[in-house]
């Protein structure tokens, strides 16, 4: 009896489009992915101003947790990465959150961007980038000299050990008012090796 590949081809083309079919999460919401879109491309703020969100409100894979914060649309000021960055604070401080997928044990690094908004006191900005809740890393940034075309942003580095197969990401600012801490340019790596 001669040998068929179709009944072989058929279910290696089965198996190859379940492997590539989106993962859903229970419920049919989407499922946690890598970390993503740390440079606040998405959605795409007006040129030359801002969008304002709250709590609730989504920027991509960003959540506005708590208060509001102002999407920097390009040309605005200077972004550190791409064309928009994240004011953490819009008509009063603000809280956002990213959760992705992590293996519990692995230990990663968390590097970003900060700046401040140069309009507006006081000069000191302030506030804290937390994982699962968790207060990992307190910044500030003074923007005495600063200006919209010279952010004069500066390179932040912390690293964490998973705790499960998912882990949640917070920046939040830690002063009041319209003007806050400037983020950008947030990455999450897998260290090998972790330095810092």
């Amino acid at each position: 009896m001669p040998f068929s590949r179709t009944p072989v081809a058929a279910l290696l083309v089965a198996a190859i489009t379940a492997l590539a079919a989106p993962a859903q999460a229970a419920g049919g919401h989407r499922a946690l992915s890598h970390f993503d879109d740390g440079s606040f491309e998405t959605p795409k703020a007006p040129a030359n101003a801002f969008t304002s969100l709250t709590a609730g409100q989504t920027l991509g894979p960003w959540t506005v947790d708590a208060g509001s914060v102002d999407l920097i649309g390009a040309g605005f000021w200077q972004a550190a990465e791409g064309d928009q960055s994240l004011d953490l604070n819009g008509s009063t401080s603000g809280t956002v959150t990213q959760s992705f997928t992590t293996v519990a044990g692995t230990t990663y690094s968390v590097t970003y961007a900060l700046a401040g908004n140069p309009e507006g006191g006081p000069a000191l900005r302030t506030g804290r980038a937390l994982i699962d809740g968790q207060d990992f890393q307190d910044f500030s940034f003074d923007i005495t000299g600063r200006t919209k075309a010279a952010m004069g942003y500066v390179g932040h580095q912390f690293s964490f050990v998973a705790q499960g197969p998912s882990t949640t990401l917070s920046f939040t600012s830690t002063v009041a008012g319209a003007y806050g801490p400037v983020i950008d340019n947030v990455q999450v790596k897998e260290c090998k090796p972790c330095c810092g």
